[in-house]
């Protein structure tokens, strides 16, 4: 009795209820025929499912591994770079899923090869900018917070992605750059070695004017700016003898590069007060024209001419 109940179970279970469950596992969508048949069925689907998020969850285990003790600059980047891994590994696992469920995927990669071909020719600076982004992450050549010049602009890094950098202008403008432009363009990093960068001022001032003085007066200037590094001291050059004046350049060195315009202004309001002050002449450019006449000046009435030739 025991043993027909038991039988009994068992049928019920294997017939009906795995029963329905294979069968409803097996609905889906049928393409081909014979070997090249291809079924997408409810239980691939669940299969694929289970197959991502269990890739998912392993992924994240071994990003928090790698990332557990980086520093959070060094974190963002490497989590970048995962990122279009993780893609890689998700397409990889669907396929091989989509294999041992019996799909032929030959078909599928055979069926989609121009596909993947016009993918590739419409994708390709696209490409470009995440190989670009990878190389800036690992080679470590740009930094959040670093002062770049680019297309004849200045602006402060503050956010750099897999596919394009970003950067806010000195006038508070955010500019995106595809970050294949960081290995095909000249680029300028201010900052790539240090904070600390030389600047310049171009001063012109009249001849005869004590040159002594001027030296004398740009350098008080500067020492009394609060934006001015003390070390490395700032200095100036004699740099040439113009053609309407007696060149001067003021240089001094700065932690503070994007405000560089700001201090540069300040400068040269102090400059053109104390240079007042001192009696020292800043000039504009002034030309000599010398006339060379060959003969005698003579001057005719066209009007007259013209009425005696009618008369």
């Amino acid at each position: 009795m025991i043993q027909e109940n038991t039988e009994t179970i068992k049928h019920i279970i294997e017939d009906d209820v795995w029963g329905t469950i294979k069968k409803f596992l097996e609905l889906g969508i049928h393409f081909g025929d014979g070997n090249n048949r291809i079924e997408i069925t409810i239980g691939l689907l669940l299969l694929i499912t289970v197959a991502f998020l269990l890739t998912s969850t392993i992924l994240q285990g071994i990003r928090r591994f790698f990332t557990r003790k980086m520093e959070t600059d060094d974190k963002l980047k490497f989590i970048s770079i995962f990122k279009f891994i993780k893609y890689l590994v998700y397409v990889v696992v669907i396929l091989f899923t989509m294999s041992a469920a019996g799909i032929n995927i030959t078909i599928l990669i055979t069926a989609s090869a121009a596909l993947f071909v016009g993918l590739g020719l419409a994708l390709q600076e696209i490409f470009q900018d995440i190989i670009g982004g990878i190389f800036i992450i690992v080679d470590k050549s740009l930094r959040v917070g670093d002062i770049i010049e680019i297309d004849s602009r200045v602006g402060k890094i503050f956010e750099i992605k897999l596919r394009t950098t970003r950067a806010i202008t000195r006038d508070d403008k955010v500019i995106i750059i595809p970050n294949h432009k960081f290995i095909s363009d000249i680029v300028y990093n201010y900052t790539q070695n240090h904070k600390t960068t030389r600047e310049s001022i171009k001063i012109g001032v009249a001849y005869g004017s004590d040159i002594q003085l001027v030296t004398k007066v740009l350098l008080d200037i500067i020492k009394t700016h609060k934006s001015v590094l003390k070390s490395p001291k700032p200095f100036v050059i004699f740099e040439d003898f113009g053609d309407s004046a007696l060149l001067f350049s003021l240089n001094f060195y700065i932690t503070d590069s994007f405000s560089d315009p700001r201090i540069k202004s300040e400068l040269r309001y102090k400059i053109d007060e104390e240079f007042r002050k001192n009696e020292v002449t800043i000039p504009f450019p002034q030309r000599d024209i010398h006339l060379f006449q060959q003969g005698p000046f003579q001057h005719s009435n066209v009007s007259n001419t013209g009425n005696n030739e009618k008369g």
